[in-house]
């Protein structure tokens, strides 16, 4: 019987490559330990990213790898994470409590990028990390109705604010604090003022990711986000229309001036698929958003069906992933959600938070 090496584990755990992260997961430093007694094998694998709904497969597919080799008599494979905090742009400091902010953005209004964000939160939540959104539109914030709460944020000290909450994500947006009929008829700076009065005077508790729902376009708002916002990566909405693909690209391009990753492109209402005689339509067009990914080189997340329960389910409170997390709908969105942390998985950490603040005083 020949014996097992850890040089053999290596390379068949190095035969695997990651769907998510796109490499094997000795690149990608996932595997932190490998046991050999006698014939049993061992492994401890730790992503990066959040993926409840990916574990069991991965430990199946690494398991059958280590038990092919010649002289193993068993193989046990473990399966966690721990999601750490990523670099964001230069001089700006990262908020304590929250280790990643993902902004949510589209060129232009009506492509379901308000839709997305918040499906996108639940479907992290449901892979396992703790999460929150923050509805970046001062003039039209959707997040309030489309997570189903109601009533106004509580401050304990009369300057803070403790985020809503409802399908056990963290929520804080301006539908809270106003009635939802009134118009916001602000000017710029005080719409850039308030978005950093939301994000900095809630009370997040120990966010893995906060989910940022950016109103459409290139304008004030992104600007301070880009500037000003502790941001680790964008992920861009589109539909495969032109005219979307169009505006998609400048917001793109604006996030790539402003040196914020792009984390990768969603493509919204990609297919329609009648639900009386079962025929496959592209109202759309098709294939845009994976062609304007592979034009700029920037992962291609995944495109979602143009599908009439995404509208009702979000407009009643119960977004599709927390109204049927087993749907085949949902299982889209968990499959972005682990695509985008994977990515930012891949990106520099940020250590800012093992070193000491050094303060010269005149003694």
């Amino acid at each position: 019987m020949a014996n097992v090496t850890r040089e053999n584990v290596e390379s068949a755990i190095a035969g695997y490559i990651d769907p998510y992260l796109e490499q094997d997961l000795l690149v990608s430093k996932c595997i932190k330990d490998i046991r050999i007694d006698d014939a049993a094998v061992a492994v401890d694998v730790v992503l990066g990213f959040p993926a409840t709904g990916y574990a069991e497969q991965l430990t199946a597919e690494l398991e059958q790898r280590i038990r092919a080799l010649e002289g193993v008599s068993g193989a046990a494979v473990t399966v966690t994470f721990k999601v750490t905090a990523h670099t964001v742009q230069q001089g700006v400091k990262r908020l304590g409590n929250v280790k990643n902010m993902i902004a949510v953005a589209s060129g232009k209004g009506g492509v379901g990028k308000s839709t997305t964000a918040v499906n996108l939160a639940l479907a992290l939540r449901l892979e396992g990390a703790s999460v929150g959104i923050l509805d970046a539109d001062i003039y039209g914030p959707s997040q309030p109705r489309m997570l189903g709460i109601t009533g106004q944020p509580e401050s304990s000290d009369g300057k803070s604010l403790e985020p809503m909450l409802n399908h056990g994500i963290q929520a804080m947006s301006i539908g809270f604090l106003i009635d939802e009929e009134t118009p916001m008829i602000w000017r710029g700076p005080m719409v850039t003022q308030a978005l950093e009065q939301l994000l900095n005077d809630t009370r997040w508790k120990d966010l893995d990711y906060l989910i940022i729902d950016l109103p459409p376009g290139t304008g004030d708002t992104q600007l301070t986000l880009a500037q000003k916002v502790p941001v680790s990566g964008a992920v861009i909405v589109t539909t495969p229309q032109d005219i979307a693909l169009l505006d998609a690209r400048k917001g793109l391009k604006m996030f790539e001036k402003v040196e914020v990753p792009i984390l990768g492109i969603v493509e919204n209402m990609s297919i329609h698929i009648c639900s009386k005689c079962g025929t496959e339509e592209h109202i759309f067009g098709a294939g845009g958003g994976a062609r304007m990914a592979e034009q700029f080189g920037v992962t291609f997340l995944g495109a979602l069906p143009l599908d009439i329960r995404i509208r009702e389910q979000a407009d009643a409170g119960q977004p599709t992933v927390a109204a049927e997390p087993d749907s085949r709908i949902a299982q889209i969105y968990r499959e972005i959600a682990r695509r985008v942390a994977a990515k930012l998985s891949l990106q520099a950490r940020d250590h800012s938070a093992k070193f000491p603040n050094i303060v010269i005083q005149n003694t």
